[in-house]
């Protein structure tokens, strides 16, 4: 049976003060898991005080983001294994935000997964259509095509070892949020594309998350779904009792 993952993306929030406060509400509310894997993603200043914060307390610290070489003049970017020093234990790679304002391509979500791979991180590997694609009939098309340019050249092995996020993105950040059917319909194509590349088995263990506008009022229906298998939340996941009640709640 595949175990759960409720995953928080702090996006451009939280200071490492701030990091610190909200954990201290967090833990008030949230005892140690035991149904679900807890991973939080805060911006990379406030990395090591998550990872201090929750030491203790089963909850895992994730990155953003990543670049795919060890080291070198890359101004500005961070590498896995400074990430894994850092004391992450995830990634979230190719997020919606990522390919829309900064240019990344599956091509890149290829060499960032693999990067992540080699230094015992787990990536979160995000896909998702545009609302102009789901208008145009295109879903599928657009999540094969980034499966395909992005995971297909990884190892059975490998594949073994990723979370995928199904991010619509015309659910993120706007209120609308894909329903339950239409988010389990998703799922359920990504899992038949596993299946077609690697084996039902490797199908069949893949966690895959949900992530658009998931908030406390729509988790359980979300969950309901068998082919949903968790969730990456937004700006649910910045408010402690707000994110405390989608881990606790369903």
């Amino acid at each position: 049976m595949r175990r759960p993952v409720i995953a928080g993306n702090w996006k451009m929030y939280k200071t490492a003060n701030e990091t610190r406060a909200f954990f201290r509400a967090f833990l008030s509310e949230v005892s140690r898991p035991t149904h679900c894997d807890i991973l939080v993603a805060p911006p990379f200043p406030a990395l090591p005080v998550a990872v201090e914060c929750t030491r203790d307390f089963g909850i895992g610290i994730a990155a953003q983001n990543l670049y795919w070489e060890p080291e070198g003049a890359f101004t500005g970017e961070v590498s896995a294994r400074m990430l894994v020093d850092a004391g992450c234990r995830a990634v979230i790679v190719g997020h919606s935000e990522r390919r829309q304002f900064f240019g990344e391509t599956d091509e890149s979500v290829e060499r960032k997964t693999k990067a992540a791979l080699d230094s015992g991180l787990t990536p979160i590997v995000c896909v998702g259509e545009l609302l102009s694609e789901r208008e145009s009939h295109l879903t599928e098309a657009v999540l094969k095509g980034q499966f395909e340019g992005g995971l297909a050249a990884l190892t059975p092995a490998e594949f073994s070892r990723i979370l995928i996020a199904y991010e619509p993105v015309w659910a993120i950040g706007t209120g609308r949020t894909a329903t339950p059917e239409i988010a389990a319909e998703a799922h359920r194509y990504i899992r038949s594309l596993a299946a077609a590349r690697f084996t039902s088995e490797h199908a069949s263990a893949l966690r895959i998350l949900y992530g658009g506008s998931v908030k406390p009022e729509n988790i359980k229906g979300l969950m309901l779904q068998k082919e949903i298998d968790g969730a990456l939340v937004g700006g649910a996941s910045l408010e402690p009792k707000s994110f405390a009640a989608i881990v606790n709640n369903w």
